[in-house]
């Protein structure tokens, strides 16, 4: 199994990841922009968009997080002040909200999609970089080569049925060992950097801006020397434990 899968170096480094041009579902609004790097069997996938134009949509046919990374992009539900999108910020679509989007210019987003079920949590939620944090479980000591770290997180969208949960999260520096990760994760650094180790021996460094998708059962380790703080989803996760 692939360990992890770069979807974005904001220092304009050539990506090893391999993306399609393929739709999420038959109803997906970005199926004409939309690239895939990963689709898993618990129907969710991530990978880039690039846009520009505007989108109505009646009803958002799944949920999905969207990270911008150049450009800015505009969403616009009824009854709710418009959430403008640029470089850093994000934002989660729940499924079934009507929502237009709008980008005068080419804009870039790393994206997380899942399907839903029932459309019972809709609305446009925003993620913060200012996250409201809240001390959050750290890790076991059986898997730390090092200090336990403090941990906050700032969970701003859950779905139960989805599993899938979106918010921010921060965390003094720590080492873990290679293990199998327990979630599907997505994650765009805001700050810090971390060295992501695999069975190999090989080490994946990424830092603020970048962006990084680890499907569930990947085998992979987490080394950082500074404070990270990163916008992340996760699904088949209970949103109280430690997301890593």
């Amino acid at each position: 199994m692939t360990v992890a899968f770069v979807l974005h170096r904001a220092d304009g480094t050539p990506l090893s990841t391999v993306f399609r041009r393929e739709s999420f579902g038959e109803n997906d609004p970005f199926g004409r922009h939309r690239e895939i790097a990963w689709e898993g069997p618990d129907l969710m996938a991530a990978g880039r968009i690039g846009f520009v134009g505007e989108l109505d949509v009646a009803s958002f046919p799944h949920i999905e997080t969207i990270v911008i990374v150049e450009g800015e992009l505009t969403l616009e539900a009824p009854g709710a002040p418009p959430l403008v999108l640029g470089p850093q910020a994000g934002a989660v679509i729940g499924c079934g909200t009507t929502v237009r989007l709008k980008a005068a210019s080419p804009v870039l987003f790393m994206f997380c999609a899942a399907a839903c079920g029932d459309p019972t949590k809709r609305g446009l939620f925003a993620l913060r970089v200012d996250a409201d944090f809240k001390p959050s479980a750290s890790l076991p000591a059986d898997v730390l080569l090092g200090p336990a770290p403090q941990c906050r997180s700032d969970n701003v969208f859950t779905d139960d049925g989805a599993d899938y949960c979106a918010g921010t999260w921060d965390s003094t520096p720590y080492h873990r060992i290679v293990r199998p990760h327990r979630v599907n994760e997505f994650m765009q650094l805001l700050a810090g950097s971390v060295r992501f180790a695999a069975p190999d021996g090989s080490v994946l460094s990424l830092g603020a801006g970048d962006a990084l998708f680890v499907p569930r059962g990947a085998s992979i380790g987490w080394e950082s020397s500074d404070r990270v703080a990163k916008f992340y989803v996760v699904q088949n996760v209970q949103v109280s434990t430690e997301q890593h």
